[in-house]
């Protein structure tokens, strides 16, 4: 993310000097959200976020009370929406409350995953061994 912000950026810059030359008014100021900041999340935990960008209530689950390879869904009327897999172990996070694949599923590594914005409502997770 941050090679094609700074990408853009660069284009941009490029670009106003041929709009100045052209006798185009310079370019207005925009405002850029910034980058989410991590959320805090532990060595040997998965943390979920009830809202995107690592906000809203943060539910943290440890590594040594997960049953390893075991569907663990989230309580009823529970939202996840962001998640940092710190467990060291591969994580898959499940649209489905029962770990069905087929609903939407990811996969994402333990050696420090960061996801501001899951692309479907989180309802389960499994923790894989390695």
């Amino acid at each position: 993310m941050r090679t094609t912000f700074l990408a853009a950026a660069l284009a941009a810059t490029a670009l106003i000097p041929q709009a100045a030359a052209a006798g185009s008014p310079p370019p207005r100021a925009t405002a850029h959200s910034a980058p989410a900041r991590l959320g805090t999340c532990g060595s040997g935990q998965l943390c979920l976020w009830e809202k995107p960008d690592f906000t809203g209530a943060r539910q943290i689950h440890e590594l040594s009370t997960i049953d390893i390879d075991s569907c663990v869904p989230l309580p009823a009327g529970r939202k996840v929406q962001a998640l940092a897999n710190r467990t060291g172990r591969p994580v898959t996070t499940y649209q489905s409350a029962e770990c069905a694949e087929t609903g939407e599923f990811e996969t994402y590594p333990g050696g420090g995953t960061w996801v501001p914005q899951s692309p479907y409502q989180v309802r389960a997770f499994k923790v894989w061994e390695n």
